[in-house]
């Protein structure tokens, strides 16, 4: 991590631990919101107003947080308004980088805009001081020359509506992930995806007590076996007929399943593709147009089995086939 803007040690997975063992994860530090007029968002302060080519996302494919701003940058029809840089999958000692590394099979995109080879010189060029932690996705305002927001949360709801004027028409109304009538239902189904799956394979991988893995084990299956059961009455998504923002949370981290989470983070139950339902749904989705561009399974397995802390040796599996 960064420590008053120097590089401290090598790159290590856990971030932090509580007393029975249980991996905690760094809150993101950069809260700013992209709105139609500039004016400020919920957190931050003003000064972003949505304009097409301002903005710069910088995402890992390995990483199902930056993930879901690709999601949604597709399925707004936002590709041509907002540019995009992918960092190198496999870590280095110094955390994300740019292009390639060294036996690396798969390398990432150049940093064209700042000319940077690790992620964590983006950070401390908006803040020479800058302690924590170098996490994707960055989005980056070109114009100001700083980070908007680091938080995948905040930036797939303000990709949700700020950029509508530059998409929206008759003919192709602009998609809406959080509709009025389900902000309840979504908000409380997100708090569970996040603890118990998305955070929640996580918390196994990275348990650093049998009490906390087991823990965090169980949460995972138990959720899990609820949506496969949920999907069972014909619904093409988790709340009905709608795609929602909860669709985006919960496939980014099924597609990554059965190729890292069940083997190396030891959620080793089942495998997606053994609970038809959940099968389903991740090819239904996978299907909508510009999804599949957003997923790379050889850059998810290449990242996730460079973490030397789980696999020191480096060796990527070459199964399991997944079919989306």
């Amino acid at each position: 991590m960064l420590v008053e803007g120097r590089w401290n040690g090598d790159w290590q997975p856990v971030q932090a631990k509580d007393d029975e063992g249980r991996f905690v994860r760094q809150i993101s530090s950069f809260r700013n919101w992209i709105t139609p007029t500039g004016e400020a968002g919920s957190t931050g302060e003003g000064g972003f107003k949505a304009e097409s080519g301002r903005y710069h996302l910088y995402v890992a494919y390995i990483c199902p947080w930056a993930s879901r701003t690709l999601m949604v940058r597709a399925l707004k029809g936002l590709n041509e308004h907002i540019s995009v840089s992918v960092v190198n999958p496999v870590l280095s000692e110094q955390g994300w980088q740019f292009g390639g590394a060294p036996d690396s099979k798969v390398v990432g995109d150049s940093d064209i805009l700042n000319g940077h080879k690790y992620l964590h010189q983006l950070y401390t060029q908006v803040d020479p001081h800058f302690t924590g932690r170098a996490t994707v996705p960055v989005l980056w305002d070109k114009q100001r020359q700083v980070i908007v927001n680091n938080e995948s949360a905040d930036i797939i709801r303000m990709l949700n509506t700020a950029f509508d004027h530059l998409t929206d028409s008759a003919l192709n109304p602009a998609l809406d992930l959080y509709p009025q009538g389900l902000h309840q239902a979504i908000d409380s189904l997100n708090e569970r995806l996040y603890h118990e799956l998305n955070n929640g394979v996580y918390k196994a991988g990275f348990a650093t007590s049998q009490f906390a893995y087991e823990e965090a084990y169980q949460g995972v299956f138990s959720l899990l076996d609820e949506l496969e059961l949920t999907l069972s009455d014909g619904r093409s998504y988790l709340l009905g007929e709608q795609l929602t923002e909860s669709d985006i949370r919960a496939f980014v981290t099924l597609v990554r399943f059965d190729v890292a989470y069940y083997g190396l983070f030891k959620c080793n139950r089942e495998l997606i593709a053994q609970k038809p339902q959940l099968q389903a749904y991740l090819q239904r989705i996978y299907a909508l147009d510009g999804i599949g561009a957003t997923v790379n399974i050889e850059h998810i397995k290449q990242g996730y089995y460079s973490i030397k802390a789980l696999n020191p040796t480096g060796i990527v599996p070459v199964g399991p086939q997944v079919s989306l």
